[in-house]
C-alpha cells in the first residue's frame, strides 16, 4: 500500500478532477463510517463530477499505490463503504437518470441515483424497479449494485443482479469495460473464462444453491448455461473488483392493486413454518414481522400507525398481485386458505395497506434498539437459509440468543428465507468484544449446518468476511482470491472485504469511544449520563439524507438545502463520535465540530423522525456549552441567545417600545445594527411590543369585567384557585396560559387569540403574575447555565399550578417544547420538571382532550368551511409534541388544510444569522415559499410559531396567524 501523505494526494487529485477533493478533519471524520460497526479513517474524500472524474481520480490511486473505496448513500451496514485510502462520493454528482426506455422497460442510471429517484422516473410509464429495500428512499443504485440489495419484493422479481443487464465499470488495472452477458462476456477480463472453465465443477456445486446466497461472489452466472453473465456476476462483489460508472437496469410493471394479508401465529419459527406453502402463490412480497417490533412501532409513532393485526406473536404480511383488483383479491384469499392459521386480514390497496408496510420499512431503524432501548448493533442482521428450512433455524438462533444473552427484534424477508436482526452485543467497551465475536462465530456455524448463506442481501464487508472459511470450502475461498487477482491484482479496491479480509472486530467504533460523562449542561438521562453514548445512538441508517417532500419528515432541513454530508445529522454525529474518539478531532471547539454544526438549525426534527431518537439539537447545546465554558462567546449569543432579556428591557416602557421600533424601521440603522450583532444584514429586525401581553391581560381585567383568574400562595404545596366573572373554584374549568417571552414581548397576537378562546370554550382562564421564561434562546446558543437559572425560576411560577392537577397551555411551540423535553434533561434532580412537563398542553391539545382536561361536550371549534389554509407545523411542536392533535382539530372546522413537511428556515436565532442566510432561505424554500406563491391571496397562512411568522412576513411578504387566531376569526 501507498505511504503517499494526505497532502500530497490531495495535490494530485486536486489537479486531476474537478469534483470536490478534502482532507479536512471534518470530511474524514463523516465518512470514517457508514451504517456499519466499523471506523476506518480515510485519506481524502472525493465527490466526482463525472465519469472523467472518476476515471482521473483512479488513475491517480493506482499510481499512488492508494486504496479506494466507492460509495453511495453510506448505508452499508457492513463495513462495505468504509476504507483508509481514497472514498469516491458518487452521491453528490453523479445522481444523473439518463434515460427511462419504456419500450425496452430499462433506465440508463449513474451509480449516485437514489432508487426512490428511479421509481419515480419509472412510474408515469408504469414501471418500478423490482427489488425494493426499505431505505430506498436514500440509498443509492451503485450501493445496491454493490450490495446486490434485494428488499422484500425480491421474492418476485429476483435481487438487484437479477435485474441489471449491463455495467459500465473499470476495474483495477483501469480496465474500463461494459460487462454484459455472452459468449464473448468473459473476454473483458483477461484469464476469467479460462479460471471458470477449470472450476465449472466448483461454482456449479458451491454456489447459486439458493435465491439469497449472496455472500462471496455469486460466480454461478458465469456458467454457460446461466448465460455467461458478467454483469450479473459482478453485482455484490462490493467494490473490490471493479468501480461502477454507469448501469442498465431492467423494469417490471407496476403490479395492479395488489392486496395485502396479514396472518398471525403464536411466535416467527411458526410463521416460518408457513412460508413454503404460500411461495406456490406466487406472491409478490413474504414479510415476517415480531411482535415486539411492533409494539416498539406503536411506541414510536403512536397508535394509530399500526393497523388493525390478527391475532399472534409473529406475523407474515404477504402481498398478492393480480390482473385487476378483484383477481388480486380471489388470489390473497386462496393465498390465505394456505396460511395455516384462522387468524388472517385481507387488506386491499389503500392506506391501511400502506401502513402496514410502514411497519415493515421502519424496522431498519428501530430495530437499532432492543425493547428495553438498549442499543443493537448490525454484524450478524442478514443472514438467509432456504426457506423451507427457515422456520427450524430460527429455533435453533433464538435459543442461541437466549444462551448467549443477546436480544434483538426479529424481522425479514421470510419468503426467501432472510433474517434481519440487530444484536445488543456488548459493544460499548473492548471487554465486550470477545464475547461478541464468540456469538458471530457461532452463528456463522449455525447457518452453515442449515445451508444458508451468511449475508442474504448485505454483502459480507468487514462484518463477515472473515467469516467465509465458516461457510465455503477452502477450494471456494481460494477460488474468489485469484477471481480477485484478475480484476485487481494490486488489491487497491476496498481492501479488507471479500478477500484477504480484516478481522471482523477490527476497526470497531463503539468500543473505543472514551465515557464523556454529563458536566454540567444537559444530563443525558436516557443514555446512562454518557453523552458518547448518546451522540452513538445514531447508526448511520441515513434516513435523515431522505427527501423531505418525499418521506413526508421535517429532518434534515440544512441537508435538503446543501446535500452535503457535512450538514445531515448522521454526519454531525459522525464528527460528535470522533470527538469521543479523541484520535482525529480532540476538541469541543474544534473547527471541525463548530463547522459542522454551523448550519444545524436545531429543529430537533431528528429527534423524533430519526428512528434511533438522534437529537442533534440537544447535542448542539452541549457542545455549544463545554465549547464556550468561561470563555467569550460570539456576538448573536449575546444578542439573540439572550433575546427575551433585551425585548423585556425594551418594552418595559411602552414609549421606549415605539422608540425603539421607530429608530430600527430606518433600514440603514438597522442593518449596521444587524451586522454589529452578529446578524445578517439582509434581515429585518423584529418589532417589539408596544403593549406586553401581561399589561394587556391586567388591563382587560380591569376594564371589562371578563373572566380572570390567579393562583395564591408562594410555594409548591396546595393552593386555592380564585377567579371572578363565569368560573368558580369549584365549578371552573381552571387552565393556566402561559405567555413565553415572544408572545409576551414581540408579538401577543396569539396569546389574546388563546384567552378569546378558552374562555369560549368554558375555561376559567389563570395568567400568573409573573413572567416566566424556558430559556429557549439560552439553550439554542448552549448557554445552558443561564437556561438553567431561568427553567428553575419558571418552575417557581409554574409547577404550583401542575401540583394542583391544573394544565398549563403554551402559546409559542418551542417554548412549549422545552417544557416537554429539555427541561427535564436539564434539572433532572427537580421532581418538579417532569410534573409540570405532565401538565404541558398545546392549545389543539388541550382542546380536543377528554374531560376533565377537555372542554365540555357542548363546545365545538368554529365551522371554517370553504377556507383554505396552509399549516406550517413549528418544527419543535412536530418533533416533541406531534401536530396530530392540531390536524384532527382543524378537521373538525372543515377547513381545507395543506399541511407543510419540514422546517420554515428561520428556525429561531439560526436564520437571522451572519452567514446563514442563503441556507435559511433554500430551507424555505424546500416548501414554505412554493406553497405560499401557489396559493391565493384569501388563503390563511397557519403558523404557530413566532419564527415561521416572521420567515413568512420577511421572504414572502405574508401574514401569518397563531391557530388561536384562525379558529377567534382574527385573521
Amino acid at each position: 500500500m501507498s505511504t503517499v501523505t494526505s497532502a500530497d494526494l490531495a495535490a494530485e487529485l486536486d489537479a486531476a478532477v474537478d469534483g470536490e477533493v478534502d482532507t479536512s478533519e471534518r470530511r474524514r471524520a463523516e465518512y470514517s463510517t457508514d451504517a456499519s460497526n466499523y471506523r476506518v479513517v480515510p485519506q481524502v474524500v472525493v465527490s466526482p463530477h463525472d465519469e472523467d472524474d472518476t476515471l482521473a481520480a483512479l488513475d491517480v490511486a493506482r499510481r499512488l499505490a492508494v486504496p479506494v473505496t466507492a460509495r453511495g448513500a453510506g448505508t452499508s451496514v457492513a463495513g462495505n463503504a468504509v476504507g483508509p485510502g481514497m472514498v469516491l462520493d458518487f452521491s453528490r454528482h453523479m445522481h444523473r437518470i439518463e434515460r427511462v426506455d419504456a419500450d425496452a422497460r430499462t433506465a440508463v442510471i449513474q451509480p449516485g441515483v437514489v432508487m426512490s429517484s428511479l421509481q419515480a422516473a419509472a412510474r408515469p410509464h408504469g414501471l418500478w424497479f423490482g427489488p425494493d429495500p426499505s431505505t430506498q428512499n436514500r440509498a443509492t443504485l451503485g450501493g445496491m449494485i454493490g450490495n446486490n440489495a434485494c428488499g422484500p419484493h425480491a421474492v418476485a422479481y429476483g435481487r438487484t443482479a437479477d435485474n441489471v443487464s449491463a455495467l459500465d465499470v473499470v476495474d483495477g488495472t483501469g480496465r474500463r469495460f461494459v460487462a454484459g452477458a455472452g459468449p464473448d462476456a468473459l473476454a473483458a477480463v483477461p484469464g476469467l473464462d479460462r479460471l471458470v472453465a477449470a472450476e465449472l465443477a466448483t461454482i456449479r456445486t458451491a454456489l447459486g444453491r439458493f435465491k439469497r446466497q449472496v455472500s462471496g461472489y455469486s460466480l454461478e452466472h458465469l456458467l454457460p448455461e446461466n448465460g455467461q453473465d458478467l454483469a450479473k456476476m459482478l453485482v455484490g462483489t462490493e467494490g473490490t473488483l471493479v468501480t461502477v460508472l454507469g448501469a442498465t437496469v431492467d423494469l417490471v410493471p407496476l403490479p395492479t392493486a395488489p392486496v395485502v394479508v396479514a396472518m398471525g401465529y403464536p411466535d416467527m419459527a411458526t410463521a416460518a413454518d408457513a412460508v413454503p406453502a404460500l411461495l406456490a402463490h406466487s406472491p409478490l412480497a413474504v414479510e415476517g414481522l415480531d411482535s415486539r417490533l411492533v409494539d416498539v412501532v406503536r411506541r414510536h409513532h403512536g397508535p394509530a400507525a399500526v393497523p388493525e393485526l390478527p391475532a399472534g406473536a409473529g406475523w407474515l404480511i404477504v402481498e398478492v398481485g393480480g390482473s385487476d383488483p378483484a383477481d388480486a383479491l380471489a388470489r390473497a384469499r386462496a393465498l390465505a386458505a394456505d396460511g395455516g392459521t384462522s387468524a388472517v386480514r385481507v387488506v386491499p390497496a389503500g392506506a391501511e395497506a400502506a401502513a402496514l408496510w410502514r411497519i415493515r420499512a421502519d424496522g431498519a431503524g428501530l430495530g437499532g434498539r432492543t425493547p428495553d432501548g438498549a442499543p443493537a448493533w448490525p454484524g450478524w442482521e442478514d443472514a438467509a437459509v432456504p426457506p423451507e428450512r427457515l422456520g427450524a433455524y430460527l429455533r435453533d438462533f433464538t435459543a442461541l440468543m437466549a444462551d448467549r444473552g443477546v436480544d434483538g427484534l426479529l424481522y425479514g424477508h421470510f419468503g426467501d428465507g432472510c433474517v434481519h436482526v440487530r444484536l445488543d452485543l456488548p459493544l460499548e467497551t473492548p471487554a465486550g468484544v470477545g464475547p461478541s465475536r464468540a456469538f458471530l462465530e457461532a452463528s456463522a456455524e449455525l447457518v452453515a449446518a442449515y445451508g444458508g448463506s451468511l449475508s442474504g442481501e448485505h454483502g459480507d464487508g468487514r462484518a463477515r468476511s472473515e467469516l467465509l472459511g465458516r461457510m465455503y470450502s477452502p477450494d471456494v475461498v481460494d477460488l474468489f482470491g485469484r477471481v480477485k487477482t484478475l480484476f485487481d491484482p494490486s488489491g487497491l479496491l476496498n481492501p479488507g472485504v471479500v478477500v484477504d479480509p480484516r478481522p471482523l472486530d477490527a476497526d470497531l467504533r463503539r468500543p473505543y469511544a472514551r465515557p464523556t460523562p454529563a458536566a454540567g449542561g444537559f444530563a443525558f438521562a436516557e443514555d446512562g449520563g454518557d453523552f458518547a453514548t448518546a451522540v452513538h445512538r445514531c447508526t448511520g441508517v441515513g434516513k435523515c439524507r431522505a427527501d423531505t417532500s418525499a418521506a413526508g419528515g421535517f429532518m434534515c432541513p440544512s441537508y435538503q438545502a446543501t446535500k452535503d454530508e457535512k450538514d445531515v445529522t448522521r454526519g454531525r454525529a459522525r464528527v460528535l463520535q470522533e470527538l469521543t474518539n479523541g484520535s482525529l478531532v480532540r476538541d469541543w471547539n474544534s473547527p471541525a465540530v463548530l463547522a459542522s454544526l454551523d448550519l444545524c438549525l436545531s429543529c430537533k426534527a431528528c429527534s423524533s423522525d430519526c428512528p434511533t431518537g438522534t437529537d442533534m439539537a440537544r447535542y448542539k447545546s452541549e457542545v455549544l456549552h463545554r465549547a464556550y465554558k468561561g470563555k467569550v462567546r460570539p456576538r448573536n449569543h449575546y444578542l439573540l441567545g439572550q433575546l427575551p432579556r433585551w425585548s423585556g428591557m425594551v418594552t418595559a416602557v411602552p414609549a421606549l417600545a415605539r422608540l425603539v421600533n421607530a429608530v430600527l424601521g430606518v433600514r440603514p440603522v438597522a442593518r449596521a445594527v444587524l451586522a454589529a450583532g452578529g446578524m445578517d444584514p439582509r434581515r429585518s429586525m423584529v418589532s417589539f411590543a408596544d403593549e406586553r401581553f401581561s399589561r394587556w391581560w391586567r388591563r382587560r381585567g380591569a376594564g371589562s369585567g371578563s373572566t380572570r383568574g390567579a393562583m395564591t400562595g408562594t410555594g409548591t404545596g396546595t393552593r386555592t384557585a380564585t377567579g371572578t366573572g363565569a368560573g368558580t373554584a369549584t365549578d371552573a374549568r381552571f387552565v393556566v396560559l402561559w405567555a413565553d417571552s415572544f408572545s409576551e414581548t414581540l408579538d401577543g397576537a396569539g396569546a389574546r387569540a388563546t384567552v378569546a378562546l378558552l374562555e369560549d370554550a368554558g375555561y376559567t382562564v389563570i395568567v400568573p403574575r409573573e413572567q416566566a421564561c424556558c430559556g429557549l434562546t439560552w439553550i439554542s446558543t448552549g448557554q445552558l447555565d443561564g437556561a438553567k437559572k431561568r427553567l428553575t425560576g419558571l418552575l417557581g411560577v409554574l409547577a404550583p399550578y401542575a401540583a394542583n392537577g391544573i394544565p398549563v397551555v403554551g402559546v409559542e411551540p418551542s417554548c412549549t417544547a422545552v417544557l416537554r423535553s429539555d427541561m427535564v434533561d436539564l434539572l433532572p434532580d427537580d421532581p418538579r420538571a417532569p410534573m409540570l412537563a405532565a401538565h404541558t398542553y398545546t392549545l389543539a391539545e388541550l382542546l380536543t382532550a377528554p374531560t376533565p382536561v377537555g372542554p365540555g361536550p357542548d363546545w365545538g371549534p368554529p365551522s371554517l368551511e370553504g377556507v383554505e389554509v396552509v399549516a406550517q407545523p413549528h418544527c419543535h411542536h412536530h418533533s416533541v409534541m406531534g401536530w396530530e392533535s392540531d390536524a384532527a382539530l382543524l378537521a373538525r372546522t372543515g377547513a381545507r388544510v395543506t399541511t407543510l413537511a419540514g422546517c420554515c428556515g428561520l428556525a429561531g436565532n439560526f436564520g437571522m444569522e451572519a452567514g446563514h442566510y442563503e441556507t435559511s432561505v433554500a430551507v424555505a424554500e424546500n416548501a414554505m415559499l412554493p406553497a405560499l406563491r401557489e396559493a391565493g391571496p384569501e388563503t390563511v397562512y397557519l403558523a404557530d410559531g413566532f419564527s415561521c411568522r416572521t420567515q413568512a412576513e420577511q421572504l414572502a411578504g405574508r401574514h401569518g396567524v397563531h391557530l388561536a387566531q384562525l379558529l377567534t376569526g382574527d385573521r
